[in-house]
């Protein structure tokens, strides 16, 4: 087999302060992988860090606004320094607050894109050089089922989500040549405490029923899912949506 072994690897993952971000970090730090994570939720993402410190590779926490361009080319020219060339991008970070269209403003229409959409692209850019000198890499973007479900006071966010999964078929096709790999994964309702703000027990019931599966889908299993698209085992896996949503869609 050739191209990327999680251990030892340098993975970035956005978001990754808490909710999927945090088991995303968990995961990756379990492979041994050096892991760098990025989020502007400081006290949350310093408590991870802390709680990791024991791992044989602890991840390291990068505070950073990702709707800032100029911090994210920062941020990860200190990765590269601090760890070396990134092999794996977790485009995870977004906002999935409620909204409904008499309250979308330009203002608010381009902080939300900036939030869920914009920041993908300007991520992967920042990885490519390396990974198309190393000729490898893994680049994993996360989607939503919401837009295919055409779900309730979502519209700018539904908008973005859809966004990732084209710009995840034209990163493939732009990158796969140099090796590199474009993924995205596309969770259902996965049960973190940001999700349990928005949803009743009634509710949960509902989401349940609306699966085939029973049980509701953890961030767990959405990180095993995202490890498998990292690796060695996904060599031949590029430019596709791989759903994780207990076949609610």
């Amino acid at each position: 087999m050739t191209g990327l072994r999680l251990p030892g690897a340098c993975v970035v993952i956005t978001g990754g302060g808490s909710g999927i971000g945090a088991s995303l970090v968990e995961a990756f730090v379990r492979q041994g992988a050096r892991v760098a994570f990025i989020d502007k939720l400081e006290p949350e993402s310093r408590a991870l860090e802390e709680e990791l410190a024991g791992a044989s590779a602890p991840p390291k926490f990068y505070r950073c606004d990702l709707t800032d361009l100029a911090a994210i080319k920062a941020t990860f020219g200190s990765i590269a320094a601090d760890l070396g060339p990134v092999e794996v991008l977790v485009n995870n970070a977004g906002n999935d607050d409620r909204h409904q269209l008499e309250d979308i403003t330009a203002e608010a229409w381009d902080d939300r894109i900036n939030v869920n959409l914009r920041h993908h692209l300007f991520c992967a850019k920042e990885v490519a050089a390396g990974m198309k000198a190393a000729g490898k890499g893994s680049i994993i973007n996360f989607g939503s089922i919401s837009w295919h479900l055409g779900l309730a006071d979502l519209l700018v966010y539904e908008t973005a989500k859809a966004g990732i999964e084209g710009l995840t078929r034209a990163l493939a096709r732009e990158l796969g040549r140099d090796g590199i790999r474009v993924n995205c994964v596309v969770p259902g309702n996965v049960k973190t405490p940001r999700q349990d703000k928005w949803y009743s027990p009634e509710e949960e019931e509902e989401i349940v029923r609306s699966q085939c599966l029973n049980g509701r889908i953890g961030p767990d299993d959405v990180a095993s899912l995202v490890l498998f698209l990292a690796s060695d085992d996904a060599r031949m896996c590029t430019g596709h949506e791989y759903w994780i949503d207990a076949g609610w869609c």
